[in-house]
C-alpha cells in the first residue's frame, strides 16, 4: 500500500509546488521588466524636459542642441541604451549613437506614433529569459500644449533577462528544497498512517495461521485506525472465545462419549460369545464401533492440539526424522514397501519434539497406507535460511489439484480412498500441532505419480 500511497502524495505535493512556482516565476519576470520600464520612463521624461529648451529656436540653439547630444552620448556610453529625440517628421534633434535610426515599423514605430498623440507608449510585451527582444519606450515632448517631438528609448534586455533567470533559479532551488522536505514528510506521514495497517495485517496473518492470541496495539496512527485496531482486538477476543468454547465442547463430548461407547463395545463382545463364530453382523458392528472409538479419540486429540501451546526446544530434526523412519520401517517391510531416509543427518531448528514426532508419524503412516507393495516412500530432510523441511514422497495414486486444496480439512477423504482405514482427522491434527510452533504442511504432486508432503519447521523459535 505504501508504494501506491507515497507516489500519489508526492505527485500531489509536486503539483501544489508547481502551481505556486509558476505564478511566482511569472511575477519575478514581470517585476524585473517593470523595474526597467519605470527607469526608462524616468529617463525619457528627463530628456523630454531638456528637449523643450532645445526646441526654442533663436540665440543659443546650437549650444543647447550640443548639450542635449552630449547628455545622450554619455547616457548611451554608460548604460548601452540607444536614445534619441525625433521631430514629428522623423528628423533628428539629437540621438546616440550617431548611426541609430528610428525604425520604420515594429514596436519602436508604434511607440513613436502613440507618443505623437500625446500619450506615453503602452507597456512593451513581456520579454522572457529565452528571448532576445528589446524594450522601447517613447515619451512626448510638449511645448505650448503641442507635441513637437518624441523621446525614444531603445533598451537592451540582457541584464534584465539575466536577473530574471537568477530569480527563477532561486525559485527552483527553493522548490527543490521544499520538495525534499515534502517527500520526507510524506514518508513519515505514510509510515505513521500505515504502521497500524501493517500491524493489523501481521496480526491477521498470525490468527489465520492459528496463533489466536495475537493482538494489535491500538496506540499509533490516526484515530480511525486506532478504533479499527480496538475493534479488531474485540473481534479476535470473541473469535477466540467461540473457538475455545467449540474446542471445549468437542473435548467434553468426546470424553463423555468414550465411556458409553466402551460399555457398548464390551456388550457387543459379550453378545458375540452367544452367537455362532464368524458371524458377519457382529463383525460389522464390532468394526463400526472401533471406528467410532477412533473418531472420538481423534476428535479429542484435535481439541487438545488446538488448545495446547507448543513446547519449543532446540531440536535435531535430522535425528528425530531418522528415529521415526526407523520406527515405521517394520510396518513398511510388512507391506512390501521400501521406506528410505535421505538428506541432511544433522539439521537443527526450534520445534516441539513430541508434536513433530506425531506429525511425522501421521504423514509417514498416510504414505505407507497408499503406497502399493514394491514401491518406495522417500523421506528427505533439507534446510534453508529460514526453515527446515522434511519431505515425505510416496508412489501411491496421488491426488488431483482440487483434492490437494482440501487436504487437511476435517473429516475430508478422497473419494477413491473411502475404503482405507482412518477418520480423516490425522492431517488436521498435524496442521494444528505444527501451527502452534509456527510450522506448516504443504502438498504437491510427486511425478510420475504419488504425493509429496512437506513438513516445514522454522529455524527461529520466535516465529511460533
Amino acid at each position: 500500500m505504501r508504494t501506491r500511497l507515497l507516489p500519489l502524495l508526492i505527485m500531489l505535493m509536486a503539483g501544489v509546488l508547481l502551481a505556486l512556482g509558476f505564478p511566482l516565476a511569472v511575477s519575478v519576470a514581470n517585476a524585473q521588466q517593470q523595474r526597467v520600464v519605470i527607469d526608462r520612463i524616468d529617463d525619457a521624461a528627463r530628456f523630454a524636459a531638456l528637449a523643450q529648451f532645445v526646441a526654442e529656436r533663436g540665440l543659443g540653439y546650437d549650444e543647447r542642441r550640443r548639450t542635449l547630444r552630449g547628455e545622450l552620448d554619455t547616457y548611451a556610453s554608460v548604460y548601452g541604451i540607444r536614445a534619441g529625440v525625433f521631430y514629428r517628421d522623423d528628423s533628428t534633434m539629437a540621438k546616440a549613437p550617431a548611426g541609430w535610426q528610428l525604425p520604420l515599423d515594429g514596436e519602436g514605430r508604434e511607440a513613436f506614433k502613440e507618443a505623437l498623440l500625446g500619450r506615453r507608449s503602452h507597456d512593451p510585451p513581456q520579454v522572457w529569459p529565452w528571448q532576445r527582444g528589446r524594450i522601447v519606450i517613447a515619451s512626448p515632448v510638449v511645448r505650448d500644449g503641442d507635441v513637437i517631438a518624441v523621446v525614444v528609448m531603445d533598451s537592451p534586455t540582457s541584464q534584465m533577462r539575466s536577473r530574471t533567470l537568477n530569480g527563477w533559479l532561486l525559485i527552483a532551488a527553493g522548490e527543490a528544497v521544499a520538495m525534499l522536505v515534502a517527500v520526507g514528510a510524506a514518508i513519515r506521514l505514510t509510515g505513521w498512517v500505515l504502521l497500524p495497517v501493517r500491524t493489523l495485517d501481521a496480526a491477521t496473518h498470525d490468527i489465520a495461521s492459528g496463533r489466536m492470541r495475537s493482538r494489535v496495539a491500538a496506540s499509533g496512527g490516526p484515530p480511525e485506525l486506532r478504533r479499527l485496531a480496538r475493534s479488531f482486538n474485540e473481534m479476535a477476543d470473541n473469535v477466540e472465545n467461540v473457538l475455545e468454547q467449540q474446542r471445549a465442547f468437542v473435548a467434553d463430548a468426546s470424553h463423555q462419549l468414550r465411556n458409553p461407547l466402551a460399555a457398548l463395545l464390551l456388550r457387543i463382545e459379550l453378545l458375540a460369545l452367544e452367537l455362532p463364530e464368524n458371524n458377519e453382523e457382529i463383525a460389522s458392528v464390532r468394526t463400526e464401533g472401533k471406528r467410532l472409538a477412533q473418531v472420538l479419540d481423534d476428535l479429542l486429540d484435535l481439541a487438545l492440539a488446538e488448545h495446547a501451546a507448543a513446547d519449543l526446544r532446540f531440536t535435531d530434526i535430522g535425528a528425530l526424522t531418522a528415529e521415526r523412519v526407523a520406527s515405521w520401517r517394520p510396518v513398511a517391510e510388512e507391506k512390501g514397501v521400501r521406506l528410505v531416509a535421505d538428506g541432511a543427518s544433522a539439521v537443527t531448528a526450534w520445534a516441539d519434539p513430541i508434536a513433530l514426532s506425531s506429525v511425522l508419524d501421521a504423514v509417514i503412516d498416510n504414505a505407507l497406507k497408499f503406497t502399493p507393495a514394491g514401491e518406495e516412500v522417500l523421506v528427505t530432510v533439507g534446510s534453508g535460511p529460514d526453515d527446515v523441511t522434511v519431505v515425505v514422497a510416496d508412489r501411491g495414486p496421488g491426488l488431483t489439484a482440487q483434492e490437494r486444496e482440501r487436504v487437511g480439512d476435517r473429516f475430508w477423504r478422497s473419494n477413491q480412498h473411502q475404503n482405507v482405514k482412518g477418520s480423516g482427522l490425522g492431517l488436521s491434527i498435524s496442521q494444528a500441532l505444527l501451527a502452534a510452533g509456527g510450522g506448516s504442511l504443504g502438498y504437491a504432486a510427486n511425478e510420475p505419480h504419488g504425493l509429496r508432503v512437506t513438513v516445514r519447521v522454522p529455524r527461529d523459535g520466535s516465529q511460533g
